[in-house]
This record gives C-alpha cells, sequence and structure tokens, in this order.
C-alpha cells in the first residue's frame, strides 16, 4: 500500500512539473508578444543575475556600481553580478539542458565569438529577442554587419550588441622614436630592435588576435577565410605561419619562451622588459596610465590597412527565470546614456556601440566634448582603419597550427 500510494505521489509531482513547464513555456512565449510598457511591468522588483567575465576591477566597478544603481532606480531591478568565464557558464547550461532544468540562476549573458557559436548549436539561447529593445532600433544600425554577425556568424536576433572591441599596439615614446605606420614597417622594427617585442603564446585571447593580423597580411587578406574548408585553412596560413617562425630570433628570449597571458606581457612592458605591448581595449594605455601601471609616456597606434575589430553582445539563456528582467538591463545597456558612461574612459573606455548618425545633436556635442584621454585614440581613427574577425570556429585551427609550427 505504501508503495502504491508513493507511485502515485511521484506521478502526481511529475504531472504537476510538467504542467508548470507548460504554463512557463506559454508565458516565455507570449512576453515577446508583449509591449515594452507591459514587460518593463513585470520586470518590476525581479532580479536579474547577469553573468559575465569579471578578469577586470573597472569593468566590474562600472557593473556593480552605476549599472546596478540605475537598473535599481529607473526600473526596480536588481542587478546581481556573477564573475564566470565563458567555458564555465556554457558547462553549466549544458547540464541544466541535459536534465531539463527551467529554472535556471542565469539570466543574462556577456558572450561572442565561438561562445556564442557553441550556445547556438546546443540550444542554449532563448529569442530572438533583440528587436523587441527600443534602444536596439533608436540608437543602432541595425543593418551593420557589426551588429548583426558575431565572428562571421549572423546573430539572428539572439544577441544584442553590447560593446565593441578593437585591437591597438601599445608603445613607450620615450623609447619608440619612429612608430611603425603599417605591417611592413612594425616587421622591419621587430627586427631592428631584438629582445623589445614579443606576443602572448596562443591561445591567449590577445596573442591569438595578433597571430591574425600577420595572417592577414601575409596570405592577402582575411575574406578568402569564409568559404574555406579546415584543411584549405590550415594551407593557406602557412606563410604567416612560417614568418612568425622567421621572427622568433628577434623577439624576446629570442622567442624561446612567450608570456602566457596579456597580464604578464603588461608587466613587462611597464618594466621596460620589452617596449610594446597590445591590446583590446583601445583605452587601455589610458587608463593603466591613471592607475600608474603604464608609463606616462605610453601611446597607442593601429596599422594603416587595419587591426580586428569586433562586437561582444548580450545573450539571455533558454532557462533564464526572470527574461522580463534581462529584456530591460539588455535595453538598458543599449541606451546612449548607458554606452557614454562606458565610453568615458575614466568609467571603462570601451567603444560604444551606437551609430553617431542616430544621435541628436545633445548627444553629440557630449560625445564630441568627452576626454578620452592623450593616449587614446579617437574612435573616427579607430573606425576607418577596422577589419573584421575571422569566422570563429576557424581560430582553434590557427591557434593549433600556430602551436604546431611556432609554439614548440
Amino acid at each position: 500500500m505504501k508503495k502504491i500510494s508513493l507511485f502515485l505521489l511521484i506521478l502526481l509531482l511529475v504531472l504537476t512539473v510538467g504542467c508548470g513547464n507548460q504554463v512557463t513555456e506559454e508565458e516565455e512565449t507570449s512576453l515577446l508578444d508583449q509591449n515594452w510598457e507591459q514587460i518593463k511591468k513585470q520586470a518590476e522588483g525581479s532580479k536579474v543575475n547577469f553573468y559575465m567575465w569579471g578578469g577586470n576591477r573597472t569593468i566590474n566597478h562600472w557593473v556593480d556600481t552605476y549599472v546596478a544603481s540605475q537598473l535599481k532606480e529607473k526600473y526596480n531591478v536588481e542587478l546581481n553580478r556573477v564573475p564566470m568565464g565563458p567555458d564555465d557558464y556554457l558547462n553549466k547550461l549544458l547540464g541544466e539542458k541535459q536534465v531539463g532544468k527551467t529554472d535556471g540562476s542565469i539570466d543574462l549573458l556577456w558572450i561572442n565569438g565561438e561562445n556564442f557559436k557553441t550556445a547556438r548549436e546546443n540550444d542554449l539561447l532563448w529569442g530572438p529577442f533583440v528587436e523587441k529593445l527600443p534602444n536596439y532600433e533608436k540608437y543602432l544600425d541595425t543593418d551593420a554587419d557589426k551588429n548583426t554577425t558575431d565572428f562571421g556568424e549572423p546573430t539572428k536576433g539572439y544577441e544584442a550588441p553590447y560593446s565593441r572591441a578593437q585591437f591597438v599596439f601599445v608603445y613607450d615614446q620615450a623609447k619608440v622614436e619612429n612608430v611603425p605606420q603599417n605591417y611592413e614597417e612594425l616587421i622591419a622594427w621587430i627586427k631592428e630592435h631584438p629582445g623589445k617585442f614579443t606576443y602572448p603564446a596562443p591561445p591567449d585571447f590577445t596573442g591569438s588576435a595578433f597571430v591574425r593580423h600577420v595572417i592577414y597580411r601575409e596570405t592577402g587578406g582575411y575574406e578568402q577565410y569564409y568559404d574555406m574548408t579546415k584543411e584549405e585553412v590550415r594551407e593557406a596560413i602557412q606563410p604567416a605561419m612560417e614568418k612568425l617562425a622567421e621572427l622568433e630570433p628577434y623577439l624576446w628570449r629570442k622567442g624561446e619562451t612567450y608570456p602566457a597571458t596579456i597580464a604578464q606581457m603588461d608587466n613587462m612592458f611597464t618594466d621596460g622588459e620589452v617596449w610594446m605591448s597590445m591590446g583590446y581595449d583601445p583605452s587601455k594605455a589610458t587608463s593603466k596610465i591613471k592607475k600608474g601601471n603604464y608609463p606616462d609616456t605610453a601611446r597607442t597606434f593601429v596599422l594603416e590597412k587595419g587591426t580586428i575589430s569586433n562586437t561582444n553582445f548580450l545573450a539571455i539563456p533558454f532557462n533564464a527565470t526572470h527574461k522580463a528582467a534581462a529584456l530591460v538591463a539588455a535595453n538598458f545597456l543599449e541606451s546612449f546614456e548607458a554606452q557614454y558612461s562606458k565610453y568615458n574612459p575614466d568609467n571603462w573606455g570601451a567603444l560604444p556601440v551606437f551609430s553617431y548618425d542616430k544621435l541628436n545633436q545633445e548627444q553629440k556635442s557630449q560625445l564630441d566634448e568627452l576626454d578620452l584621454g592623450k593616449a587614446t585614440l579617437s574612435q573616427e581613427t579607430l573606425d576607418e582603419h577596422s577589419v573584421p574577425e575571422l569566422p570563429a570556429d576557424i581560430v582553434p585551427i590557427i591557434e593549433e597550427e600556430w602551436k604546431e609550427v611556432v609554439g614548440q
């Protein structure tokens, strides 16, 4: 009798959970049918768990203070930043997908590149939602590839542009007299100043990007790589791998070892071991000068034919518990107010995602008057010297070939 009762209890629980899931799915579907005022109303009093890489104190502080206070004040939404890298949160979502967990703890993700591709291929994201965000239509160029593709992968409305990054070189003007203007001059400078240049070993994100710049210049551009098979990619990039191997005797410690991370390389730059560094943050040098982590003579430059830029995005997991609050948070982060605050080097210094042409005159004036700092290039200069990323799925191939040909 007890066994029968236990069986009935389990059956009742299963049916109850099943019905509950069905209602939740209907509510989620109807959320995208609601107008923005209804979505804001539903978000009131909610908490949005924002999972993001937490390795930068400046970014963390901006999110914890400015973003959190604005969301609470304007929308009565509590922001909870959770520091977690993409590998970990993707594994978490994959695990929850496998066990059918519908009330996930992640509401909003900071994501891009290979991680977005992985998430989409495994149905880990909810959407498409981006067209529900009023600020997306109001401030962004909705036809631009930089806003609708992610490392060559169409976003299809499952990501909202959050910030832009562009690769820059950092140099010490007290030591570097003639700043390289193009790739050829950079290679010549490296050979003329043995031991004063290096780059982080891939798969470090920044080091991997430097390798891609060499690929662009040594193999005739980037366009060809969008239609290649993996084996064709391996063959096509060999001239770049040979160039990198050729450079090794001129690198720091003659290329026998490489910095493991960009943080290690920055320390070497500060100590004068190398005279150049690099990074994906155009305001990096200005920020580090202010903190006393770079010499006051640090400056940045880009190459004549461009440096790699990309957009990073916000996404909502398939099982986010507070989807309305996630939409409200994503919309705020795309506002002029938030993007301007983020662009201010006193706060973060990251490039905004809005289109200058969509701003009103007051906003344009506010932007034009913003002091970016003596070591930061203008947005106009960066835009004029920008090239796109390669497809996300060939980046691991490049890193494997670097390890095989160069890294040994």
